[in-house]
């Protein structure tokens, strides 16, 4: 390729370097100039343009990038179409991303003209994440390099996605005397939590004794019921690979294949099986909802992707999970995709919780102001588990008796803004509140005053889940497949928003949208449950 200041006579069927603003046209960097462009130049006065010239035996940069992301295509991964030399690889489902490292740095270091950036190996994906990236530095690229980067992407597997496979997990939790019911609740719910994340179940769990015996009886019962995974979340951490939970896999008919990982918190984990069944005694940080060593297994396992123990002793390098002052991570809030990664920018979301309506069918009460038995009204709950949450800021729409609202929510760090035409319908509260929303803000959490169910812990699910860039511009719960609230709406959606008429919310327009809806299935029915008739209040 020649490249430089280039005579317009030599000009045609060259490659503008630099965008080029004319009388009456504008040349965009990257243009192929052809006999009008350079007609138009002549008549600009230019004498010549700094372009790339392709010789004999070059490849146009998006063919280049095209061919190369061909080569690397493999089940479940899907690619976007070429443009300034860069294609996208991209997730078709929900998987565990692994990458040939040692692939990606022999095609990085072939030739400086071609690139391909990846995620982490072992990344968590969903649908529509970007996988890798393959750009073309210049303009075009040598015939001969570009052969042998497509033959080393077709000889191996740069990227392979491992989707995550419906399993069935057993859970024993086992007791001391005198534990609170709280440390078992926790436990059972975070395990839960991390199993359905990555599309698997939980068997109803078995309790007993923090004894051996007693612990394998429960192993063998959930085996019998159709357990593809085995746990054990011991009332006391273990300590030796002979201590009881250990000791109850090998009297269940299994065996220990190893004790203990590099990955802190998660050290004392401990890796076994009972026939094809893989079980694990799990260390104490597991009852915990943050990112552990156990996480990174467990993701591995839902995939296919077989945990050895010399897998597990190379999981030091990024192990470290553990906060301290001078670096903290957001283990709470972070999804288990590559743990080690930093941590995307926080999203400025906003919950606006929507408290106007004249509460007809349940008339004359006023059903947000209706208190639960330690006295707070509904939409005070509604409004706690909001700002529970990392929605910020927290807007409340008031019309109907705004004074009563207001005065339930005495003392709670929240906006007001009143909808004057609340009567109207649904529709005038939201777009009340869509024009108070500071304008900062890149998405909206609209809530329901009359559904006091919906935790801070599912309103922190759809927050991370938002990612615009990624395709999740809408963010709606699901339970058992049926549609909840509330809806999380990205900016962009605004404007539409703001032009819905009538008693209505914006519920239609997930359906115009549907390419930028992503669902999250809660096991909390909290989502689907409101209470606007005396008769579900009962049920309250």
């Amino acid at each position: 390729m020649i490249f430089g200041p280039t005579p317009l006579e030599e000009a045609r069927g060259a490659v503008l370097a630099h965008t080029l603003r004319l009388p009456d046209r504008v040349l965009k960097k990257g243009t192929v100039l052809d006999a009008g462009a350079i007609e138009a130049l002549r008549a600009a006065r230019h004498a010549e343009v700094v372009a790339a010239r392709l010789e004999p035996g070059d490849v146009p940069e998006d063919e280049a990038a095209d061919r190369m992301a061909n080569a690397m295509l493999r089940p479940l991964v899907a690619r976007s179409r070429a443009a300034t030399g860069r294609v996208n690889l991209l997730a078709e489902t929900a998987g565990l991303l692994r990458v040939d490292t040692a692939l990606v740095d022999r095609l990085n270091a072939l030739d400086e003209s071609l690139t391909l950036a990846t995620l982490p190996d072992f990344s968590v994906v969903q649908p529509k994440d970007m996988l890798a990236t393959v750009k073309v530095i210049p303009f075009a690229v040598p015939g001969d390099a570009l052969h042998v980067a497509e033959a080393m992407l077709r000889g191996g597997a740069a990227l392979s996605l491992h989707p995550f496979r419906p399993v069935k997990v057993g859970l024993v939790s086992s007791e001391l005397p005198g534990m609170k019911e709280a440390i078992f609740e926790n436990g059972i719910e975070a395990t839960r939590t991390r199993i359905e994340a990555l599309a698997g179940s939980l068997l109803p769990p078995e309790r007993c004794a923090h004894e051996t015996g007693a612990i394998a009886e429960a192993l063998g019962r959930l085996r019998k019921a159709g357990a593809e995974m085995l746990l054990v979340l011991g009332a006391s951490a273990v300590v030796d690979r002979r201590d009881v939970a250990p000791a109850a896999i090998l009297r269940a008919g299994g065996s220990i294949e190893h004790f203990g990982m590099p990955v802190d918190p998660g050290n004392l984990l401990c890796l076994g099986r009972i026939g094809e069944v893989p079980a694990m005694v799990l260390p104490g940080c597991a009852r915990s909802p943050k990112v552990n060593g156990f996480d990174w297994v467990l993701e591995r396992l839902f995939a296919g992707v077989p945990v050895t123990p010399k897998s597990l002793m190379r999981m030091g390098v990024g192990g470290l999970l553990k906060e301290i002052e001078t670096r903290p991570l957001p283990r709470g809030d972070a999804p288990r995709s590559a743990p080690v990664a930093a941590p995307r920018r926080p999203r400025r979301v906003a919950a606006l919780v929507m408290a106007a309506g004249r509460s007809r069918r349940m008339a004359p009460l006023n059903k947000l102001m209706v208190a639960d038995r330690e006295g707070r009204p509904m939409v005070a709950r509604v409004v706690e588990n909001a700002l529970a949450s990392r929605a910020r800021p927290v807007l409340v729409v008031t019309g109907h008796e705004h004074e009563r609202v207001e005065e339930a929510l005495t003392g709670r760090p929240v906006l007001m803004t009143h909808a004057e035409d609340y009567s109207e319908g649904l529709s005038a509260s939201l777009k009340a509140g869509i024009a108070a929303l500071p304008p900062d803000v890149e998405g909206v959490l609209v809530m329901l005053g009359d559904m006091p169910l919906v935790s801070p812990a599912v309103l922190d699910r759809l927050l991370s889940a938002f990612d615009p860039e990624e395709g999740r511009a809408i963010v709606q719960p699901t339970f058992r497949g049926k549609q909840g609230n509330p809806v999380l709406w990205g900016r962009e959606f605004f404007g539409a928003i703001l032009g819905i008429t009538g008693d209505v919310g914006a519920r239609h327009l997930t359906g115009l949208h549907a390419d930028r809806l992503f669902n999250v299935e809660v096991s909390d029915d909290g989502v689907l449950r409101d209470f606007d008739t005396a008769d579900t209040l009962k049920g309250l």
